[in-house]
């Protein structure tokens, strides 16, 4: 069997988005904050035990990958998080390796990367514009693989997500944008240039999926149609998996440490714990 088997069902788009759970802000606050905590003792537990991840978003345009980083990052602690924005390549780094860049991403020991879109660029935007020949990006999806078993033999664990929305939902959000003026910057020619051939990407996303869901590295598809909803469900999803196999607890104290505590302090070392 292929080195980089695919799981029995690898995630394919679907046009059907169940309502969200949550009709109250207070319930969806109330689970945020839960699972807010929740992924927070596991950066805690990641810090403590030299483990590190990478968590990669893609998605749509104004599918809620900025919202959804933001909640995942607002209460971990800062010097243990890293989030890079992917735009294009500079000039420099558009005469190496497509993946050159990202290797340069890689997160430390005790620390989580967060890729906002990634090297999944040379099969979605690169594959749809030409920017990459047919040779170049049907190529790319056995160099990610590599790349990401890579990185997972290396103990790195990655998190994968792509946020989906309908067309109409994706629609309404951009006339949002138009509006707002403090959300106008958001819109750009761009995001409308690639909505005119969301076809051709439900196509490429469809078989990046396909081809990239790996046992070490699967992907998730986020409901994004609800923004609560899709807040929560990425936090849970990316919780669960960090989670896999790593003890969560936080470390026993340091004998030594309790003795000199007490000393110090003029406590009673039985009441520490």
């Amino acid at each position: 069997m292929e080195e980089h088997a695919k799981l029995s069902a690898p995630p394919q788009l679907e046009e059907t988005f169940p309502p969200s759970q949550f009709e109250q802000k207070d319930d969806y606050k109330r689970a945020l904050k839960e699972w807010q905590q929740a992924l927070f003792h596991v950066q805690q537990a990641y810090y403590h035990q030299n483990k590190r991840a990478l968590i990669i978003f893609e998605g749509w345009d104004a599918a809620g990958k900025g919202g959804a980083i933001r909640r995942v990052t607002e209460q971990l602690d800062p010097r243990g998080v890293q989030v890079y924005p992917i735009a294009k390549p500079t000039s420099e780094e558009m005469n190496k390796h497509f993946l050159y860049r990202f290797w340069m991403k890689i997160p430390s020991p005790g620390t989580f990367a967060i890729l906002d879109r990634s090297h999944y660029g040379r099969v979605l935007v690169e594959r749809i514009d030409n920017l990459a020949t047919q040779n170049e990006w049907q190529r790319a999806y056995h160099e990610i693989n590599e790349f990401e078993k890579t990185l997972s033999d290396d103990a790195v664990r990655i998190v994968k997500v792509f946020m989906h929305i309908s067309k109409d939902e994706q629609r309404r959000r951009f006339e949002e944008r138009l509006n707002n003026p403090y959300k106008r910057w958001k819109l750009t020619k761009e995001d409308l240039h690639n909505r005119a051939k969301r076809e051709e990407y439900i196509t490429a996303i469809n078989q990046m999926l396909a081809k990239t869901h790996t046992r070490f590295a699967p992907w998730k598809v986020i409901n994004g149609e609800h923004k609560w909803q899709a807040r929560v469900d990425t936090l849970k999803y990316i919780t669960s998996k960090l989670s896999e196999g790593v003890d969560i607890a936080p470390p026993p104290l340091d004998a030594s440490l309790i003795k000199m505590a007490a000393s110090q302090l003029d406590i009673d070392e039985t009441a520490i714990r």
